[in-house]
């Protein structure tokens, strides 16, 4: 049986999940449906990362604990795992045990490997970031992100040898063998190794700095800066630290989902990491961009936030799944945008794909008494009826391409373009008029109708999985159930 492992980035729990990581999420749990129903052997993790220098001040600020804030977070993002229909088979968070005991680990290994050395660093730190940044990268000084300076910071911390691995990555790379998904990014990451290759990162920070972080081994003076914590979650998830039978099993990942702003950090630091310490590298790395709203970048002083929580308990579980896979574009920026949304809701899912629901339902229970008609020899070599089957495998053969090369947008619309198909072959055909004839046909039309209804429904099942459910249980026996309306027209 094949293997799939895919994870999204752990989101920092300094605040609620915003629509940009509920587009992750979802988009993880696409792949790793769409794995399922092909009967590969799936694992999909997500997590949140809950160190550093953010959470700690915040729990000052509010007078508690780092863990009390990580916890009431977290718990807010395993919500939204259950509130968006995410079928995640682990969430690791980073001041688990097993995680801590894992992240040790990795570093013993890369430190036995002489790729970790003490050094002065003194440049600029961005604590919005919580990172180092470089005079070349900001806007006039300030971090091109949080629109702050950053602080001159000069203390001892431990180095990785990242330059050490920069040809090696950069080759994995360029020979796909790390596939950086869409090509722009890999041109992107191919230009910050450029010719100089990766500089050596900076990989703890004194605990007197920064008192919330996983100890460095051997060395209490210090903890693990977000680089050995963090990124190791894709391994200590699988009881690393025991060479875990799951991380026999599903290592190397299949796919690392991520946003554009962490690129560097995924296909530089992790994979030289990773090559420290002689572990397979990950095969796929897909890259998404950000979620604007009504054409802004969402910021709470403007009042634009998208809340995933409000919006699914406004609209429904599968309509906000749909439009984040429909209508923002699955490996750039989008813009997430009520009125949109709800024309395609009206639109699409209402009159497009729901109507077709009760087309072929209605007119199955009127003209066969709920029962689905067989087809016959004959029709089967009629032009419509090999029309139809073309419509349908190569809707469906579109759409595993699309999906195979995370162009999900894409792939949403081969089902749609399957349903719009169906209807027009009902406007086309008119069983209604064939019924009054007493059509020989008939019984072949309305077969079609319902194996055009079943290949879109059975390409839904990663997207809207209730929905698909719900169509799929509705045709699967040798009568039709016809279901509740499905997608209520927004008024």
């Amino acid at each position: 049986m094949a293997k799939f492992y895919v994870t999204t980035a752990i989101p920092y729990v300094n605040a609620s999940p915003h629509i940009g990581f509920t587009m992750e999420i979802l988009q993880a749990d696409v792949l790793a449906r769409y794995h399922r129903q092909k009967g590969d052997e799936t694992y999909f993790l997500t997590g949140t990362d809950e160190h550093g220098t953010k959470l700690f001040n915040m729990a000052k600020k509010e007078n508690t604990t780092p863990i009390a804030i990580a916890d009431k977070y977290a718990e807010t993002f395993k919500s939204l795992t259950r509130n968006f229909n995410i079928t995640n088979d682990d969430f690791i968070r980073t001041t688990e045990e097993r995680h801590i005991r894992g992240a040790q680990k990795l570093w013993k290994i890369l430190a036995d490997k002489g790729d970790i050395y003490k050094a002065k660093y003194s440049g600029l730190y961005c604590s919005g970031c919580e990172a180092y940044v470089l005079e070349k990268d900001l806007v006039e000084g300030k971090c091109s992100t949080h629109k702050t300076a950053p602080d001159y910071l000069e203390e001892e911390n431990y180095f990785f040898k990242l330059s050490k691995y920069s040809d090696e990555i950069r080759k994995l790379i360029e020979k796909d063998k790390l596939k950086i998904v869409p090509e722009a990014r890999k041109n992107e990451m191919l230009n910050i190794i450029g010719k100089e290759g990766l500089p050596d990162v900076s990989f703890s920070r004194p605990k007197k700095n920064l008192p919330w972080g996983i100890p460095v081994p051997d060395d209490s003076d210090h903890v693990m800066y977000v680089w050995c914590d963090a990124l190791s979650n894709y391994i200590t998830a699988f009881d690393f630290e025991n060479d875990g039978a799951n991380f026999k099993k599903f290592w190397p990942a299949d796919v690392h989902i991520i946003g554009k702003d962490i690129l560097r950090f995924h296909a530089g630091v992790w994979i030289g990491m990773l090559l420290s310490a002689g572990l397979k590298t990950p095969k796929n790395i897909y890259v998404h961009g950000f979620v604007t709203s009504d054409g802004q970048k969402m910021s709470k002083s403007l009042g634009n936030v998208v809340d995933p929580f409000a919006i699914i308990e406004k609209y429904g579980i599968d309509p906000v799944r749909y439009y984040l896979s429909r209508e923002i574009p699955t490996t750039d920026d989008g813009d997430f945008s009520l009125t949109r949304f709800e024309l395609l809701y009206n639109t699409e899912l209402a009159n497009n794909f729901g109507n077709f629901v009760n087309r072929v339902c209605s007119m199955t229970e009127k003209y066969f008494d709920s029962k689905i008609p067989k087809s016959n020899k004959a029709a089967d070599k009629d032009a419509k009826t090999v029309e139809c089957k073309k419509a349908i495998q190569d809707a469906r053969s579109n759409f595993d391409k699309n999906v195979e090369k995370f162009d999900l947008k894409s792939a949403v619309e081969c089902v749609m373009l399957l349903s719009d198909f169906g209807n027009r072959y009902v406007e086309e055909m008119k069983p209604w008029a064939l019924a009054k004839e007493n059509s020989e046909i008939l019984p072949s039309v309305i077969f079609n109708m319902v194996e055009i209804l079943r290949g879109t429904a059975d390409m839904l099942v990663p997207f809207l999985p209730d929905t698909s459910k719900k169509v799929l249980d509705a045709i699967s026996g040798d009568a039709i159930k016809k279901p509740d309306v499905l997608f209520p027209r927004l008024v």
